[in-house]
């Protein structure tokens, strides 16, 4: 059986101007370790287990941001689904090693995200732990046509939430349109969700593209935002309370933006 649900996300990475910046930050925010891996980039670790990847930018054009990727087990014809229902490749299928194979493409809005089809490496090893990954959500301005896509491509079912009277940041649980996608063959509803769409709204710049946001879960919200700051971030939404439990959302000293999400006390965290 496959570590991880056909289309559920299996890692994420940052792109980022300054590698050895990035493992200070983020090895004192979230206590990560890391060790090299094939060319300019670093596996990071949460107690000994593989959470992630910071990689040096090649080309100072490509955005200084998080990544997520969504495990395929024919990473070909997934590719041509994104295709066919509308979305842009940007990398087609690489082996890389016998690590795996990997793609990078476009949603129909413009939301950049990866392909991962496992060879010796499954993806994360620790997840919806302090210190590791817990949820992400492409924030977007297209939303039938993005929510036509995954369904497609991904074979997601959705699920609308109320969001209605609370937080304030476009994210779950913000008052704005919001679905969460849960993988095909499942009960779809917050159990089974392991991803979501927002809509980025008036509020926000015209400018502002379609992304998605990560999560990393944390114990302690407004202390790992304070942390952030002190390391050289900053705050972009300041921690408040959604029906999953608190979150914020931060940039790290070189601009890439995440969000933290301290899980409630008792309780389902957002996955």
């Amino acid at each position: 059986m496959a570590a991880f649900a056909q289309s559920a996300p299996c890692w994420v990475d940052v792109q980022l101007p300054d590698l050895e910046a990035g493992k200070r930050f983020y090895g004192e925010l979230f206590g990560w370790t890391f060790r090299a891996c094939d060319g300019p980039c670093a596996d990071a670790l949460s107690d000994g287990k593989l959470v992630a990847a910071l990689a040096a930018k090649q080309d100072g054009r490509m955005p200084t941001a998080w990544g997520v990727y969504f495990a395929t087990d024919d990473i070909v014809a997934t590719v041509a689904r994104i295709r066919e229902a509308g979305g842009q490749v940007i990398t087609d299928p690489v082996r890389a090693g016998g690590a795996g194979a990997l793609a990078e493409a476009a949603d129909p809005g413009g939301a950049v995200f990866g392909l991962w089809q496992a060879g010796d490496r499954e993806g994360f090893e620790k997840r919806h732990e302090p210190g590791s990954f817990c949820w992400t959500e492409v924030h977007t301005r297209q939303k039938d046509r993005v929510d036509a896509f995954y369904e497609e491509v991904f074979g997601f079912q959705g699920t609308d939430l109320d969001t209605s009277g609370a937080g304030e940041s476009g994210t779950a649980g913000s008052g704005v349109d919001f679905r969460m996608w849960s993988p095909a063959g499942t009960e779809p509803g917050p159990d089974t969700a392991v991803c979501g769409r927002s809509v980025i709204t008036d509020a926000f710049p015209a400018e502002m593209p379609s992304y998605f946001l990560n999560y990393f879960a944390v114990e302690d919200c407004n202390a790992a935002a304070g942390h952030a700051v002190r390391l050289g971030g900053r705050i972009s939404a300041p921690p408040f309370d959604i029906p999953y439990g608190r979150m914020a959302v931060l940039q790290d000293d070189q601009s890439a933006v995440f969000a933290v999400l301290q899980p409630p006390v008792s309780g389902k965290s957002a996955e």
